[in-house]
């Protein structure tokens, strides 16, 4: 090699190489993050009233999910070829997500016991969890199933049904699979061009998150008050523990395996990871993990098929929760739960886990299915939870975020849908001046997805040793 080590190669603007710390989405959430905080503690009444801000960023990501989930499936099985590819992919996905889910849960339920979370707890609860768990029937395995199928093409969307969504997408596209190659493929080409418009519609709502951040964690801040924190620490404190626990051991020896670093990952999606943690809402960063997990190597159809889909089936953070959860509130109550108890309410998580909506709140309605389909716990012990839910969901959607893209990664690396020549570029950016300058551009939405043709010169779909260094 000649000339100095890192350069930044011909083609990069000067423009996005020195944009200003100030002027990058990451730094800019972080910032409304402290200020949220700062905000709540000090204006608490104030802070309350700025939940519109943060409901109005959410409602305007959710606006572009479900068309954005349904057209990136659809065009993921589309551009398969055929069913087989689509279903290498896909029964891998499916046994994937149960593992770790199940994994999650046992995890949740072990770490529990051992913590004693919720001993000595006063029963003095208010009334506010009943509304919550009111008309929330127990779902048995035939109504879940029912439930998943939609009666109406438009309704699965207006009513923001994730799963039922999925199911319109896997059937949309194996029915272009049955198109001539032809006309399949000005099929393609459409996708392609309306994806492209909601690209540029979600890019723009993502210039929003820090204003969304501010209002959403200030007015959680207000609300609740420090003395919620300090009475439920142990139960907040000992979640995120676990949760740390979670990403850096089962997700760590995971992402080992695959043969990639868990960090590097982190370190490459700490953008979507800051705004997640901000809004509480995994899907706030759904539309840019799609650019980005391909960017890294992975290819399109497994990204299309694996991540939408783990929106749905595998919510690591979630199941995390709920296990704890049912353990706080069987402490607190003094309701003994035996291991055979706590096994069939495991199975029962397993259900109701399950398309738990991703958006700030998703976790807690199904956990408060799961405890009304039990019929052992105290539903009004659900108030106890909630006063500090606000904290909890940050690491359980910034859990579910992280889980779910190592699962594609995983998934891809199983199916023989990984570039590892490509994600060295993107995962070693010290290596690849270049690679990250694009990546900074990106992150800064100068970037749309045509643009990953530039800094992905390996086609995904070629199975590399991971070990494998690019040239």
């Amino acid at each position: 090699m000649t000339g100095p080590a890192l350069t930044v190669d011909a083609g990069v603007p000067a423009a996005v190489v020195g944009l200003p710390w100030y002027r990058r989405l990451g730094t800019q959430v972080l910032i409304a993050l402290v200020l949220g905080i700062v905000v709540g503690l000090a204006f608490p009444r104030f802070a309350a009233q700025l939940k519109l801000l943060g409901d109005m960023f959410l409602s305007l990501i959710k606006a572009g999910i479900a068309p954005l989930v349904f057209l990136t499936i659809v065009h993921g099985i589309a551009s398969a070829g055929d069913v087989r590819s689509a279903g290498r992919v896909g029964w891998r996905a499916i046994l994937y997500f149960e593992l770790v889910s199940t994994l999650a849960l046992v995890l949740g339920l072990v770490a529990g016991n051992l913590l004693g979370i919720g001993e000595g707890m006063a029963r003095e609860v208010s009334g506010t969890a009943a509304p919550l768990a009111k008309g929330m029937a127990p779902r048995g395995l035939p109504e879940f199933i029912a439930h998943i199928v939609p009666d109406n093409f438009v309704g699965a969307f207006a009513k923001g049904e994730l799963l039922q969504v999925v199911v319109l997408a896997v059937m949309a596209g194996i029915g272009i699979l049955a198109i001539p190659e032809e006309r399949r493929q000005r099929i393609s080409a459409g996708l392609d061009s309306v994806c492209e418009v909601l690209f540029a519609f979600i890019n723009l709502v993502m210039k929003l998150a820090p204003i969304g951040t501010f209002g959403a964690v200030a007015y959680s801040v207000g609300s609740n008050g420090p003395a919620v924190l300090i009475a439920l620490a142990q139960l907040v404190l000992g979640f995120y523990a676990v949760v740390l626990l979670f990403i850096a051991l089962v997700l760590g020896a995971i992402t080992r395996l695959a043969g990639l670093s868990l960090w590097r990952l982190l370190r490459y999606i700490k953008d979507e990871l800051l705004i997640v943690l901000g809004t509480a809402s995994s899907e706030s960063a759904l539309p840019w993990l799609l650019i980005k997990l391909e960017r890294l190597g992975c290819a399109k159809q497994t990204v299309g098929l694996v991540l939408p889909t783990g929106y749905a089936f595998n919510l690591d953070g979630t199941s995390l929760f709920m296990a704890m959860g049912v353990v706080f509130l069987s402490n607190a109550y003094g309701v003994p739960l035996g291991v055979e108890q706590q096994i069939g309410i495991l199975l029962v998580m397993l259900l109701t886990s399950k398309g738990a909506a991703t958006v700030s709140g998703g976790a807690f309605v199904a956990f408060t299915a799961t405890v009304t389909a039990t019929g052992m716990l105290p539903t009004e012990g659900l108030a106890v939870i909630f006063g500090v839910y606000r904290f909890l969901s940050m690491a359980i959607a910034t859990c579910n975020t992280i889980g779910n893209s190592v699962a594609v990664v995983v998934v891809a690396r199983w199916a023989g849908t990984f570039d590892a020549r490509v994600a060295q570029r993107h995962l070693y950016p010290e290596r690849h001046p270049r690679t990250a300058a694009a990546d900074a551009a990106l992150a800064d939405g100068n970037l749309l997805p045509e643009d990953m043709k530039d800094t992905n010169p390996h086609p995904p779909g070629i199975d590399l040793h991971p070990q494998a260094r690019p040239r």
